[in-house]
Parts: structure tokens; C-alpha cells; sequence
């Protein structure tokens, strides 16, 4: 499960930011991952509580917000939502077609009390 490793790499982030910020407790984490990451949610979900226990997101809140897949036509120029790596474009039904956003997986913010 490399969600497991994706929650440690996480809390290791967030370490790395809490000792660029002094003393605090983190209470909120938003992380944004996209849809076409290849993340398993409820995998990153069990995860994350998995490891919180004794880290420093331990207590916090952590919210995931879950960009969609995006596509462009690289024939037509049409920019598209898609739920796969590979789609035909809805405008001209070409496969040439680059995905432009919705893989990501990122730390977005850390709030710290």
C-alpha cells in the first residue's frame, strides 16, 4: 500500500515546516490531491490516522480537497474535466489529448496554533 508511504512523506513535510515555525501544535492540515493521481482516498485517509498518533499532525484536522482531471485536445485546443488518463476529446473525438491537472498531490496549508 504506497498510501501508507504517501502518509509518512506527509508528516515528514509538515515536520520539516514546524521546525521553519517554532513552537506550535498543528490543529489543521489541507492537503489537495487530485483525482487522477492515482491516490486511493480511503487508503491515504486510514494512513494519515494511522501514523498521527506521536507525529506532529497528531490531533489535527486534515481536510482533502479533490481537484478533477483536465484534458487538452492537442489537435482542437479544447480543454475538458475527464475522469481517466485517457479520453477522447468531446469536441473533434480525438485521443490526442494531454492531462493537464488533477494528478496533483500536495501540502496546501498547515495551520499551526
Amino acid at each position: 500500500m504506497h498510501e501508507m508511504s504517501i502518509a509518512k512523506s506527509i508528516v515528514d513535510i509538515v515536520s520539516v515546516e514546524m521546525s521553519k515555525a517554532g513552537e506550535g501544535q498543528v490543529t489543521e492540515l489541507e492537503l489537495e490531491i487530485g483525482q487522477l493521481s492515482g491516490i486511493e482516498y480511503e487508503s491515504l485517509d486510514f494512513a494519515l490516522k494511522a501514523v498521527q498518533p506521536g507525529t506532529v499532525i497528531e490531533g489535527s484536522t486534515i481536510t482533502i480537497s479533490k481537484p478533477p482531471g483536465e484534458a487538452l485536445c492537442n489537435d482542437c485546443g479544447h480543454l475538458f474535466e475527464t475522469d481517466t488518463r485517457v479520453s477522447a476529446c468531446p469536441e473533434c473525438k480525438s485521443y490526442g489529448c494531454s492531462i493537464i491537472g488533477g494528478k496533483q498531490l500536495r501540502v496546501v496549508s498547515i495551520v499551526i496554533d
